[in-house]
């Protein structure tokens, strides 16, 4: 059995402590269930900009083309942040989600009646939260052109150009559907139609997706309604599909209901398929943390459970990735607690401690 290639591109700040203890959890289901998996590393973001002088390197994508999965950290350090835009640290995220291919970016929200893991909401509020966000992830705003500052003898001015084409919007859409069609049959469309022109593109779109898919009910929501809606009945939802910009500040959002933006991966997926899934890079949605980097009390959860989206939707390891899922569960069922998700009085752990704690517990749980 050829083992599973992983790419291990871990980042900036806390990037490099979660992906550590993602690895040692998979390194647990490796031994449980048998499997082979080879791990490479190479550095991203402001790691490669201090090493190379770019902040994604060629041969970083050489690798990852290779590779089954890629098991992303994250990104930025605030001593590159007056630099140019191509020189950014975040620059690595975008380019190998643009030279990947990786066009949607599945971000799963639930919620937990779990203490300290409800988040900011009143007990009971989001026993019943369940959705996924479908984000496109290499159009819009981000990437649209020109996109420019100058000044004049007016004063200082810029310009972010939106753009979207018909084929960038129906394959996130499908992918949107495909998705609805195996949960609970419904699609939120968000977009903001009363106002650009893209959006209206993109509401037609969505319609005509649907009637190739009629399993699956569409709805359309404008975005400003979905972020109130998101606070106030977020049960009420299944799979939302938006776009670039609207998907990055929505999951946001939708993240506290989760109980911690520490708490929530995602995947991000692209046409290119390997042997038992397809090729994809996975990462928590949190930022790099530089203000607790190297404290190791970051929350690995995000990580690992994004390491569980590989093994599902990268390798099709479907009892791995439930073993993995059911192991945090059971840590957080036994109050195993990172500061960010501990109630008042419970006892914290650190980022280490709470990667071992998982790890321990693949080793029991029964993934059925």
């Amino acid at each position: 059995m050829r083992p599973h290639e992983i790419l291990l591109t871990p980042g900036d700040g806390v990037g490099p402590e979660v992906v550590a203890e993602a690895v040692k959890v998979l390194e647990a289901v490796a031994q449980r269930f048998g499997r082979r998996m080879r791990f490479t590393s190479e550095l991203v973001g402001g790691a490669a900009l201090e090493r190379h002088g770019v902040p994604l390197r060629d041969e970083t994508l050489a690798a990852a083309a290779r590779c089954d999965a890629v098991l992303f950290g994250a990104v930025g350090d605030p001593r590159f942040e007056a630099g140019p835009l191509s020189m950014r640290p975040e620059q690595a995220i975008l380019g190998l989600r643009r030279e990947l291919g990786l066009y949607a970016n599945l971000r799963p929200v639930k919620g937990l009646e779990i203490p300290g893991c409800e988040g900011p909401f009143r007990a009971g509020f989001v026993a019943n939260v369940d959705l996924v966000v479908v984000r496109e992830l290499t159009g819009g705003v981000y990437f649209g052109q020109p996109k420019r500052s100058w000044e004049d003898e007016h004063g200082r001015h810029a310009v972010d150009t939106t753009a979207y084409d018909e084929g960038e919007i129906r394959r996130l859409l499908v992918t949107a559907f495909e998705l609805a069609a195996e949960r609970r049959g419904r699609v939120t469309s968000v977009d903001k139609a009363n106002g650009l022109e893209t959006s209206r593109l993109w509401r037609a779109i969505a319609e005509e997706v649907a009637r190739e898919h009629p399993q699956v009910r569409l709805e359309h929501m404008l975005v400003d309604a979905c972020a109130m809606l998101l606070l106030r009945r977020p049960a009420d939802f299944d799979v939302i599909a938006t776009e670039n910009m609207f998907g990055d500040i929505l999951t946001d959002e939708a993240s506290m209901l989760g109980g911690s933006l520490g708490m929530m991966p995602s995947a991000s997926l692209g046409t290119q398929t390997r042997e038992g899934g397809k090729l994809g890079l996975y990462e928590p949605i949190h930022g790099s943390a530089p203000d607790i980097a190297g404290r190791g009390v970051a929350n690995p959860i995000g990580s690992i459970l994004s390491a569980a989206m590989m093994l599902r939707l990268g390798l099709g390891l479907e009892t791995e990735a439930r073993a993995v899922e059911l192991a945090v569960a059971r840590a957080l069922d036994d109050g195993v607690r990172t500061a960010d998700i501990a109630a008042p009085g419970m006892r914290c752990v650190g980022t280490a401690e709470m990667g071992s704690t998982i790890a321990e517990r693949v080793g029991v749980v029964d993934p059925g």
